[in-house]
C-alpha cells in the first residue's frame, strides 16, 4: 500500500511537467529565431546562470563543511596530545 501511495504521489508531481513536455508538431521548414514568438523561446541564460549558481553554492557549502570538520579534528588531536604529555 505504501508503494502505491508513493507511486501516486510521484505521478501527481510529474503530471504537470509531462503535460507541458508534449512535443509540438514540427514545421515543414526552418523558422529563424527572430520569427519565433517570445512565449515559445526558452530563456537559456537564466537557466544556465541558475545552474551554475546552484553548483557554486553547493561547492562552497561543502568546502565550508570540510573546514569546520578539519578544525574540530585538529582541536581533538591537540586535546589528545595535550593529555599524553602528562
Amino acid at each position: 500500500m505504501r508503494y502505491v501511495r508513493l507511486a501516486l504521489f510521484v505521478a501527481l508531481l510529474l503530471a504537470p511537467a509531462m503535460a507541458g513536455a508534449q512535443p509540438q508538431p514540427s514545421p515543414d521548414e526552418f523558422i529563424p529565431i527572430s520569427e519565433v514568438p517570445p512565449e515559445e523561446q526558452i530563456p537559456a541564460i537564466t537557466l544556465v546562470a541558475s545552474a551554475y549558481g546552484l553548483v557554486w553554492v553547493a561547492v562552497l557549502a561543502y568546502v565550508w563543511s570540510l573546514g569546520r570538520r578539519l578544525q574540530a579534528a585538529e582541536r581533538e588531536i591537540a586535546r589528545l596530545e595535550g593529555g599524553r604529555d602528562r
